[in-house]
């Protein structure tokens, strides 16, 4: 028999231990109220309005997670407005500077110039054909890494199929601010 002090001194502990642990095994990152757990790197003016995290000022600038990953699955709910350059960065090397060389770029780009990186790709590391579009509505990016092989998939669309590519091998995960109007909400991993 759980006796009610003993059920209250769980649930203390609980709250006190941190993010929840989803059924599925997914932990949430952004808890929808403010930037704990995250890094500010640039001078986006990134804020919480309405449970999301919204940048739509400055220049180039990343929400830095405070975890280091190596293999995991990621969903990130995304929301861009047509001419954002936005996208999601994992396995950083550098939290200071994101790039292709230092991180891989999930790119959320539906205005790119060349849509070979564009939306859905892994820049210089896998193309997208045809290249889907993200602007004007939540958009669900699934991004799963295990070893050097990795698997995009955006609002049920498989963009990028296991392609294998092992120059970086773990770091923090970086939410872009390029351009344009970008939100992010239910940013959830799973360590694997």
């Amino acid at each position: 028999m759980i006796h009610r002090r003993d059920l209250m001194l769980g649930l203390a502990a609980t709250s006190l231990a941190g993010p929840a642990l989803a059924a599925d095994g997914f932990t949430p990152l952004f808890n929808g109220h403010d930037l704990t757990g995250w890094t500010t790197v640039g001078d986006a003016n990134w804020s919480v309005h309405d449970g999301a995290l919204v940048a739509d000022k400055g220049a180039m600038s990343f929400l830095v997670s405070d975890g280091v990953y190596r293999d995991f699955d990621l969903r990130v709910e995304i929301w861009i407005s047509p001419e954002a350059n936005s996208g999601v960065f994992i396995r950083c090397s550098d939290r200071q500077t994101f790039n292709p060389a230092n991180a891989y770029e999930v790119n959320v780009f539906d205005a790119r110039p060349d849509p070979t990186y564009g939306t859905g790709a892994i820049v210089d590391v896998a193309r997208v054909s045809p290249m889907p579009h993200a602007a004007g509505r939540w958009s669900l990016l699934e991004i799963s890494a295990r070893g050097d092989a990795f698997t995009v998939v955006l609002n049920g669309q498989k963009t990028v199929d296991s392609v294998h590519d092992s120059a970086l091998a773990e770091g923090p995960i970086a939410l872009q601010y390029g351009s344009g109007v970008v939100k992010f909400r239910k940013v959830d991993v799973r360590p694997l």
